[in-house]
């Protein structure tokens, strides 16, 4: 069944819809016939913890908007996945719910193979909290080699404002950290990641005044694109235009791609991944 656009009562059309796709015997519900598909009303009302009758006028269109504790009750009922849920939200409240931050400790094998494909520009996907959760063989030569540190090391603040070789090579560091800290801040408060980033900030504001004088300045800055200009100890000058991406469904992640400026930039870079190839190599032999 579909709900159509114009519908007068899209919010009771799509839970008769979403009810009607259970399958009573999941939960239980077996030995009596059924008139017709999916579970009862009253059971979804016992299942949501809310009366039959409100259940009733919900799907009748009836009663007013529901309130967002019964619209999550609805959705842990009908066994809602987190689009749906939003969806029911905006059909009955006109606004998504309140964002509710979940920590996160990898991704799919189809983010990864997209930031594979980018063979000759860095790129890499972030938490909401600026965790380093997937890059490229680009990232690891040219950026910083992730997979050698410890998993709680693969923080964007704390390799910005706790290694003083990343430090040195940029070209205007304290531009780039007003920058990163703006930026990791909206991100924070849009993800709903207050809380969880509150052991991060007393760690590095005790660690780095850098980080606490600009912490405490309370900026915010858009992370969307711009130029990193990078002075390698070898290479030189090394420029790169980057572009943040959001991941279609997963709003707690985030895609930095870094594409070189010019051919000799492409250069720099193949150069960099050929010399951590053969190291990579030598580690190898080594062990």
């Amino acid at each position: 069944m579909s709900v159509s656009p114009s519908s007068s009562n899209a919010l009771g059309d799509y839970l008769r819809d979403r009810r009607t796709r259970l399958d009573p015997a999941t939960f239980g519900y077996t030995g009596t016939r059924r008139r017709t598909a999916g579970l009862r009303r009253e059971e979804v009302a016992q299942r949501s913890n809310i009366s039959p009758t409100w259940y009733t006028w919900l799907e009748q269109g009836r009663g007013g908007a529901p309130s967002a504790d019964v619209l999550d009750r609805l959705s842990k009922g009908l066994m809602l996945t987190e689009m749906e849920r939003e969806h029911i939200y905006i059909l009955a409240l006109g606004r998504p719910p309140e964002v509710q931050y979940k920590p996160i400790d990898g991704v799919t094998p189809r983010l990864q193979k997209i930031l594979d494909a980018m063979a000759h520009s860095p790129a890499f996907i972030k938490s909401a909290t600026w965790d380093v959760l997937a890059w490229n063989r680009a990232a690891a030569a040219v950026l910083t080699d992730y997979g050698k540190l410890p998993v709680e090391k693969r923080n964007i603040l704390r390799l910005m404002f706790g290694q003083s070789s990343l430090r040195a090579i940029q070209e205007d560091w304290e531009s780039v950290a007003r920058y990163v800290v703006g930026s990791f801040r909206a991100d924070v408060a849009r993800a709903g990641a207050t809380e969880a980033i509150k052991q991060l900030v007393d760690e590095l504001s005790a660690s780095s005044p850098d980080f606490k004088r600009l912490w405490i300045a309370n900026d915010i800055a858009a992370h969307h694109e711009g130029v990193k200009r990078l002075h390698h100890p070898d290479m030189g000058l090394l420029q790169l235009e980057f572009s943040a991406f959001a991941v279609d469904g997963r709003p707690e992640l985030g895609m930095v791609v870094y594409n070189p400026v010019s051919s000799e930039d492409t250069e720099k870079v193949q150069a960099l991944m050929e010399r951590s190839r053969v190291a990579a190599s030598a580690d190898r032999s080594a062990s």
